[in-house]
C-alpha cells in the first residue's frame, strides 16, 4: 500500500505544521540510520508508527498504517544492510548515499557533491561527520539529509511563531529537496520498488515510497509559496568549483 499525493494550493503558515513537519524528517533520519534495537523495538510496538502518523495527519490530513515488523531484531538489521549497504555481490540494492547515484552527481565528482551539500549544513549552522566518522554520517547520506530538513522545518515553525518572515527556510527546503534528498528518495524508492530484497523491514518499504511520494508534494507547496527552483549546481565547464550559498538568498 502506498500513500498518493495531489499537488493542493498551500496550506496554512501553521507553526504547528511546520513543527509536524520536522517531526517526519526527524524520525525518518532514525529509521533509515543503521537500525539499532530500540528503533526495532518501537517499530514493533507500534510508538514508532503512532509518533509518525500523528505528524503525518497534522501535515497531510491522512494517517499513516501500522506495517508487519520483522520477526526479529537479526532479521530486521539483516534486511537493512541487504536493502542498504551490502547487496548481492557486495553493492547496496538501494545505496543511501546521494554520491552513489551516477545522476545526481550530475557530471560533479562525489568530493564536489559532498562539498555542496555540506555548505548548506555549515550555513545553517550544522557540521556533518565525514567518512572516517562514519559512513552513515556523511553530508550525502539520507539519514543525515533528512535531519538537516529537520532542523530547516524547526527554523521555519520558530519564525512562524515569532511572527518573522519564514521565506528563507522555505527557500532552503526546496532548494535543498529539489537538488539532492528528492533524487535520492526517487533513486531509493524506485530501486526498491523494482528489486525484492529479502528480509527488509516492511516500514522501511512504506517510508520509503511514502516520504519519495511526499517530498514531491512538498516541492510543489514550496515552489507554490517562495517560487521555482533554479539549480545553482548545473553542470558548468569547471566542475571543480563549489557551489555556495547565496547569503541573501536564505536569509
Amino acid at each position: 500500500m502506498s500513500v498518493s499525493f495531489s499537488c493542493p494550493p498551500p496550506k496554512g503558515d501553521s507553526p504547528a505544521r511546520a513543527q509536524a513537519k520536522e517531526t517526519i524528517w526527524r524520525l525518518a533520519a532514525l529509521a533509515f540510520g543503521h537500525p539499532s534495537r530500540d528503533l526495532y523495538a518501537a517499530i514493533t510496538s507500534g510508538e514508532f508508527q503512532a509518533a509518525f502518523s500523528a505528524a503525518w495527519t497534522d501535515v497531510t490530513g491522512a494517517g499513516w498504517p501500522k506495517m508487519p515488523s520483522s520477526p526479529d531484531y537479526d532479521s530486521f538489521e539483516a534486511g537493512y544492510i541487504r536493502a542498504f549497504l551490502h547487496g548481492v555481490g557486495g553493492k547496496p540494492t538501494a545505496a543511501l548515499l546521494a554520491g552513489d547515484h551516477e545522476h545526481i552527481l550530475a557530471g560533479l565528482t562525489r568530493p564536489v557533491l559532498m562539498l555542496n551539500i555540506a555548505a548548506f549544513y555549515r550555513h545553517f549552522g550544522l557540521q556533518a561527520a565525514t567518512s572516517d566518522e562514519g559512513r552513515n554520517d556523511e553530508p550525502d547520506h539520507m539519514a543525515s539529509m533528512f535531519e538537516l530538513m529537520s532542523v530547516l522545518c524547526h527554523l521555519e515553525a520558530r519564525a512562524l511563531r515569532e511572527g518573522k518572515d519564514a521565506s528563507g527556510y522555505r527557500r532552503a527546503q526546496r532548494d535543498f529537496l529539489c537538488r539532492y534528498l528528492g533524487p535520492t528518495l526517487d533513486a531509493v524508492a524506485g530501486l526498491l520498488r523494482h528489486h525484492t530484497v529479502p528480509l527488509l523491514d516492511p516500514t522501511l518499504m512504506q517510508l520509503a515510497q511514502d516520504l519519495h511520494g511526499w517530498a514531491e508534494a512538498q516541492i510543489h507547496e514550496l515552489e507554490a509559496r517562495v517560487g521555482p527552483f533554479r539549480d545553482p549546481d548545473a553542470p558548468r565547464a569547471d566542475t571543480s568549483q563549489t557551489a555556495t550559498p547565496a547569503q541573501d538568498l536564505w536569509g
